[in-house]
Formats: structure tokens, C-alpha cells, sequence
């Protein structure tokens, strides 16, 4: 069916049903949902491998954490703008397309990296990639979805953040527990697939640089699924009436229009200090439950990855499902439940993070990840609910520009510093002399090395615990997003 012919099938406007049918806006929903977990698969599988990454480079968690943050943040922020500017005028379906198979392709040279430069070099890749994925989905979702579903759909498109995360630890932490290159080039030589063991000296590949490898290349296929099957729809059908066939707006027009919506630069604050404390502490607590509760790498990131992940996405699911049904009676339910899950969380990260055994652990971090994820959905229906179609993909790339290149540039770089900077208090306090630089001397003795590895895993803890101390911050912010609410948002009681 053509687009035109889609269209006129319901004679009523846009704003009342969205684009196609039901099931085709599910179908295109789902895809969007894919591209999404895949990008964060690629995203943060690093977060997964950072123990063995950094003992295969030999260096500290501070560097760790400019691998998992700046060197991905920096250009994937202000790509996003350009590119969204892009999307407000040729076809969104192609730009997420190239970008899809640019970051896999990124991703899977991250596992022949021979040196922590050439690792960097291939991260800025996926981060370039990555830049063309959320602002024109978010922008066809809105053009596929009436405002009064639309915290609904952004809401399980952002499912993508906790399942992505999800599938990288389940599929990461086993590669890298269980294979490595010569394991899976003996699988390839039973598979009949000489061409591909001859391809590739799998000798000298370790599990971590296969797993990269193997969650990279899935990434073209799902590139085609997007290409084929997903129509681009015209743009601004879901927009009420008078606000359809507008001429498109400049970058200045769009900003003007935003100073304007305190709503928004609420969110986008609160959202940026949540993303901080998120990515900072997602890129150690697989190394924290690693340091602290001597768990393998595997066992570690299946924890943090199925049970934690798992909670996470319903939490995410949930802040936009329950906003869209209970706007009629709480209209500024965008606003409270973000802020009333993160405050919740608080207390129950740090219940967490201070339990003595895994199992009396998982109970509050389950609860606590399912609350603060309750920021999410709301972050993207009001970035794309302020503004009309004509700037939409601009405001939500503006949006992750702040709540990437601060959020996601500097939180794991921060928390990296400061456990590093923990980690040498610590070690000052054991009286035995020690520093950084002798914890990596070989030949310590016990005393000495127990001392080391102590001080790794409480300096990494306390980073941790006070880092989640700052939901608190955000949740304030994305309650003070409620005074405003229902005057900057366009058509939300559609």
C-alpha cells in the first residue's frame, strides 16, 4: 500500500489515529525496538568486557573509563544535531539504515583492536554510527503514533536501553567466559566453513575481542530489515491540523522555540544527571560484583544483565504505559513518576551496593533499577511532545547532545577517577606502603596483594554508591518539569 493510499484509508486526522494500520505501527514499532537494543548491544557490551579488556592493556579504571565514555560521547553528540537536521528533511528510514550497518561494522573491528589507541579509534567509530539511530526514530514514531499513545511507543522503543544491556551482558558475559578464537574456529571447521577459520589467525583472538566481533555483524542484517520493510511516512501526519504543511524550521527557529519550554530544559537536566550516574555506574557493576562478591564474568554480567536488565526494561515500559492511562486523572503524571522513582531509588541502590552477599543484593538493586529507569519514556515524549514535526528529530537530538555528551561523556570517566582516586586512599590507609604503581609489580606478597585487591573493590563500591546518590538531583528536576507541563506540551491531551 502507498503511503497516499495508507493515509486516506481512515478519513479522520492524523492526530487522532497515526499513520497506517495498527498492526503495521506495531510491526514498524517492533523493528525501531530492534534497531535500538541492537545499538545498545554495541554500546555497552564494553561495560561487560571491562575486566578483561583492562588486564589485556594493563591499565587503570580511569582509562577504562574514557574508553567507555568520551571516546564514544564526544563525536556521537555532535553528530546527533547534524544529522538530525538531516532527518527533518530527507527519509529517516535510510538515515537509520546507514547508520545501523556503519556501528556494527565499528563494533566488530573493536575485537582486532591490537592496541588501547586502535581500541578508542574503532569506539569513536560506533559512536559515529550510533549518532543517526534515536533522533529520526523518534521522529517517525511520532508521525506513526497520536500524541496520546505516543508515551506508550517511546516508552517500549526506549526498552531498548535496558534489553540492549541485557542481551550484551547474557551474550558477552558467555563469549568471554567460554570461548575464544581457537574454541570458535574449531566450531567453523565442523560447520564446514574453512574459508572463515582461513580468513583470520583465531589463535591469538581472546574471548572478549570474539564477542565484539560476533555481536557486531548481526547488526547488517537487521540494517536490510530496516531498508525493506519500514516506510517513511509523511511527515508531521500525527500533528494536529493547523500545524500540518508548515514551512521547515531552522536550527535557530527550533531553539528559540525551546528557550521557550521550561518543561523541557527541566527534563533535559534531570535526564542528563540521571544518564551521568547511569552510564558511569553500568560501565563498573559488572567489575564491582567481579571486585567485591568474587563472582566470575559470566555469573557477574548474567546478574547484572538478565535480573537487573530485566527489571530495568519493565521500569521503563511502565513510566509510559502508566503516564499515557493516568494523564486524564494526574495530567502531570510525565513529570511525578520519573521524579518519585528515582527518589525511591536512592536508599535502595545503596542498600545494594552495601550488602554483604549477592543474594541480599540482587532484591533492592531489582526494585531500585525497575524505579529510576521511570525517567526514560517521559525523556523522549516530552523532547518530541514540546515541538511540532517540523523540528521534532531536532529536539531530541538537542536532547541526547546534553544528556550524552555530559551524561554519557563524563559519567564513567568520573566514576573511573574517582575509584581510582578511592582505590590510593584506600591503599594509603593500609600502612603498608603501597601505591598504584606497585599493586602492579609481580612478586607481592600476600599481605600486599590482598591490600591491592581490597582496595580495588571498596574504592569502586563507594564510587558506585555515592554516584546513585544523585537520582535524588534528577528526580527534583523532573518534578519542577510539572509546573509547566501542560502548557508546553503540543496536543497532549489529545
Amino acid at each position: 500500500m502507498s503511503d497516499a493510499a495508507t493515509a486516506a484509508a481512515d478519513t479522520r486526522p492524523g492526530h487522532e489515529t497515526g499513520f497506517g494500520t495498527p498492526g503495521y505501527r506495531a510491526f514498524v514499532l517492533s523493528s525501531l525496538l530492534l534497531v535500538y537494543i541492537f545499538n545498545f548491544i554495541d554500546r555497552t557490551i564494553i561495560n561487560i568486557l571491562t575486566e578483561p579488556i583492562k588486564a589485556s592493556f594493563e591499565v587503570e579504571d580511569w582509562q577504562m573509563g574514557l574508553l567507555g565514555g568520551p571516546a564514544f560521547a564526544i563525536l556521537y553528540t555532535f553528530l546527533g544535531i547534524p544529522i538530525a537536521r538531516f532527518s527533518e528533511k530527507f527519509s529517516r528510514v535510510w538515515i537509520i539504515t546507514i547508520s545501523i550497518g556503519l556501528w556494527s561494522l565499528m563494533t566488530a573491528l573493536c575485537g582486532i583492536a591490537g592496541t588501547f589507541a586502535i581500541m578508542m579509534i574503532f569506539r569513536i567509530g560506533v559512536s559515529i554510527g550510533e549518532a543517526g539511530c534515536t533522533p529520526p526514530a523518534n521522529s517517525l514514531i511520532a508521525d506513526y503514533y497520536k500524541p496520546s499513545s505516543r508515551s506508550t511507543a517511546v516508552s517500549i522503543y526506549a526498552l531498548g536501553v535496558p534489553l540492549g544491556g541485557m542481551f550484551a551482558a547474557v551474550f558477552g558475559g558467555f563469549i568471554a567466559g567460554n570461548l575464544d578464537g581457537a574454541g570458535f574456529a574449531a566450531m567453523l571447521e565442523s560447520w564446514g566453513w574453512t574459508w572463515a577459520v582461513n580468513a583470520l589467525d583465531w589463535q591469538n583472538i581472546e574471548g572478549w575481542r570474539l564477542a565484539f566481533m560476533l555481536v557486531g555483524i548481526p547488526g547488517i542484517m537487521v540494517a536490510l530489515l530496516i531498508c525493506l520493510a519500514v516506510k517513511e511516512p509523511p511527515r508531521g501526519y500525527t500533528d494536529p491540523p493547523e500545524l500540518q504543511n508548515q514551512p521547515s524550521a531552522s536550527f535557530g527557529e527550533a531553539l528559540r522555540i525551546l528557550a521557550k519550554k521550561p518543561t523541557y530544559w527541566h527534563v533535559v537536566i534531570g535526564a542528563t544527571i540521571a544518564s551521568f550516574v547511569g552510564y558511569g555506574v553500568a560501565q563498573f557493576t559488572t567489575s564491582f560484583l567481579i571486585r567485591t562478591h568474587g563472582l566470575s564474568i559470566q555469573d557477574a554480567s548474567l546478574l547484572f544483565g538478565v535480573i537487573v536488565g530485566l527489571m530495568a526494561a519493565i521500569g521503563v515500559f511502565s513510566s509510559g504505559w502508566l503516564a499515557d492511562r493516568m494523564s486524564a486523572r494526574h495530567p502531570n503524571a510525565l513529570s511525578w513518576l520519573p521524579a518519585l522513582g528515582m527518589g525511591v531509588s536512592v536508599p535502595l541502590y545503596a542498600l545494594g551496593f552495601l550488602a554483604p552477599t549477592v543474594a541480599l543484593a540482587l532484591p533492592p538493586l531489582m526494585i531500585a533499577a525497575l524505579l529510576h529507569y521511570f525517567y526514560l519514556g517521559p525523556m523522549y515524549a516530552i523532547a518530541g511532545g514540546v515541538v511540532d514535526s517540523r523540528m521534532r528529530a531536532t529536539s531530541v537530538a538537542i536532547t541526547l547532545f546534553v544528556v550524552n555528551l555530559l551524561g554519557y561523556g563524563l559519567g564513567p570517566l568520573v566514576i573511573g577517577i574517582l575509584s581510582t582516586f578511592l582505590k590510593s586512599i584506600f591503599l594509603a590507609g593500609t600502612g603498608l606502603g603501597l601505591t598504584l604503581e606497585a599493586c602492579k609489580a609481580e612478586g607481592l606478597g600476600e599481605a600486599a596483594l590482598a591490600a591491592c585487591t581490597s582496595a580495588d573493590a571498596r574504592g569502586l563500591q563507594w564510587s558506585i554508591i555515592l554516584f546513585c546518590c544523585l537520582y535524588g538531583w534528577a528526580a527534583i528536576h523532573y518534578l519542577l518539569a510539572g509546573r509547566t507541563l501542560q502548557r508546553d506540551m503540543i496536543g497532549y491531551a489529545s
